[in-house]
């Protein structure tokens, strides 16, 4: 049972994005496509597939043009990801790859011991520019800092750790370099999450004129115009972007999906 070279079976712990979650024990060369679809249901909602993150925080990411590879040692590895402990989460459309970044980093920094200085110094640079470039305060030099930064991190880093730290930004910029240029040059997030370079939009002609996302804004942004919808009784309402902290109470209060997140 097997590969090759990766011989028996590996469980994995499924998560993220599935219909069915748990600890799932398949032999070395099964697809992702089977593991996700077949043992998994698929997507939630009828979303798409987008990635998979494998082996944990410091582990690398398999896009959905990848989907039908099979999972062993050898081809983990060839993609620029690992086994490790079996962890396997799913992401669908609706998931920032550079947030995804962000995220597993978090945790690699509050894990450093901080004996050697690339893993000490070098993952918290890294995560700055991340959360520069979420920000939408980032440049494409930084997308040329972050992958020197890397390499140099995975070199010099005394532990494994340190040394596979850098691999979901590596992962991510190779497979959805789009994503960290679209937060760089057009300052949007193409899944719509992060919060910096999201924008409220309430559109005219759904709004009834209810008024209930104005009275659950706390930053009392949402004012009424003069506009009346054909076939409604009462005024539109606006939101003030300059004004909106993008905490979504309006959109989550709104129970005719005239708010929109662009």
């Amino acid at each position: 049972m097997g590969t090759e070279r990766s011989k028996g079976t590996k469980v994995f712990a499924l998560g993220g994005k599935i219909k069915h979650t748990g600890l799932v024990e398949v032999p070395m060369g099964t697809t992702l496509r089977e593991i996700i679809y077949d043992i998994g249901g698929g997507i939630p909602n009828g979303k798409e597939f987008k990635a998979a993150q494998t082996g944990g925080p410091s582990g690398g990411c398999i896009p959905a043009k990848l989907i039908d590879t099979e999972i062993d040692y050898d081809n983990l590895t060839a993609i620029g990801c690992m086994m490790g402990s079996g962890g396997l989460i799913v992401m669908d459309e609706d998931t920032c790859m550079v947030d995804i970044a962000k995220f597993f980093l978090e945790f690699t920094v509050d894990e450093s011991c901080g004996k050697c200085t690339p893993c000490r110094v070098g993952t918290k640079r890294l995560l700055e520019i991340l959360e520069k470039i979420t920000s939408g305060n980032g440049t494409m030099e930084d997308l040329d800092k972050l992958e020197e930064l890397c390499y140099y991190i995975k070199s010099n880093s005394a532990c494994g750790l340190g040394q596979t730290a850098p691999n979901p930004v590596l992962a991510t910029l190779k497979f959805f370099r789009n994503e960290y240029e679209a937060h760089v040059k057009e300052k949007k997030c193409p899944a719509r999450v992060c919060k910096n370079l999201l924008t409220y939009v309430i559109d005219r002609e759904k709004c009834v004129g209810c008024g209930k996302c104005a009275k659950n804004c706390p930053a009392e942004t949402i004012e009424k115009t003069v506009y009346t919808a054909p076939g409604h009784k009462l005024p539109s309402y606006r939101i003030d972007p300059s004004k909106c902290i993008k905490c979504g109470a309006c959109m989550n209060n709104c129970k005719f999906q005239a708010i929109s997140k662009k």
